[in-house]
């Protein structure tokens, strides 16, 4: 391992990629922001801002889903998106063509979780799951201070979720419908509304629904996984009402049946906010160096 080094990492998002160079404490020493087009387009301008670093090992974090399967043929390819252009692309094998470095990959919120465990709101902790609630509802679990894969990465936004008998909304989800992202996510409650979420009145009843399937999900979550935190993060979430409304409904769903840590420590909200995933990349990055 280099005495001095650079780290890279990208947050690989639907709508923009990040691009970040740090020392080999993780302080960022530039940054770039570049729209989500097409590979060769986005991927291009990526290596346009490296190439100016000499960086010794990558972390990314990438929208999906992904194939993280190493027995995988496709291992590192993204799979069935709505973005066509990067349906069935080979995002790890296009990096590591391109620099030649030790690369880490995994989704962008499982990195972001990792972020928040080594760095922000779970710091000291051993397990954390990250929810962030916008555009989508994605997740991401750490378990014994590392990221979780199965056969499969989590897809915790595309659970099935109980109805509240009055709620009618079809879902907006194109797989699913009326999962939990289908009925929660921010596109979700924009079409309920006929507004933005950051337009709608904080007493208006949409948000009642809104924190009862976010603590639906939380519920099932603890009782499959009992992380030691977790942590909320996303557009949505930046009403500042909605936290409490759903450690509420945490509280009566669970209904006494197990017993969580106080809740105002149990949930919490994102403490890196739009810089978990490139930090949770950038610590990738650095162990993947480490183990060369």
């Amino acid at each position: 391992m280099l005495d001095t080094f650079m780290l890279g990492a990208i947050e690989a998002g639907g709508t923009k990629f990040i691009a970040a160079v740090s020392d080999q404490d993780l302080n960022v020493i530039d940054k770039i922001s570049v729209p989500t087009t097409d590979p060769n387009q986005t991927l291009g301008k990526v290596a346009d801002f490296f190439s100016s670093y000499s960086i010794a090992a990558m972390g990314v974090g990438c929208f999906g889903p992904l194939d993280l399967n190493h027995s995988s043929s496709t291992y590192g390819y993204i799979e069935s998106t709505p973005k066509l252009a990067w349906k069935g692309f080979n995002i790890l094998g296009a990096l590591q063509a391109q620099y030649r470095i030790p690369i880490a990959l995994n989704t962008d919120v499982n990195v972001a979780a990792f972020g928040e465990l080594k760095r922000g709101a779970a710091v000291g902790e051993q397990s954390c799951i990250y929810i962030t609630v916008g555009t989508g509802i994605g997740g991401g679990v750490v378990v014994d201070q590392q990221i979780f894969n199965g056969c499969h990465h989590p897809e915790l936004g595309h659970i099935a979720v109980k109805r509240l008998p009055s709620d009618t909304f079809a879902g907006i989800c194109p797989y699913h419908a009326d999962c939990l992202e289908g009925l929660a996510s921010g596109p979700a409650l924009a079409k309920r509304a006929n507004q933005e979420p950051n337009q709608i009145a904080k007493d208006d009843p949409i948000w009642e629904l809104e924190a009862y399937y976010l603590a639906q999900a939380i519920v099932t979550y603890s009782l499959i996984l009992s992380p030691a935190k977790i942590i909320l993060g996303g557009g949505v979430m930046q009403q500042e009402h909605l936290l409490a409304m759903v450690k509420a409904s945490v509280s009566q769903q669970l209904n006494h049946y197990i017993e969580l840590p106080n809740l105002d420590n149990y949930i919490v909200r994102a403490q890196l906010k739009n810089e978990a995933a490139i930090i949770g990349g950038f610590i990738l990055a650095r162990d993947a160096l480490r183990s060369e």
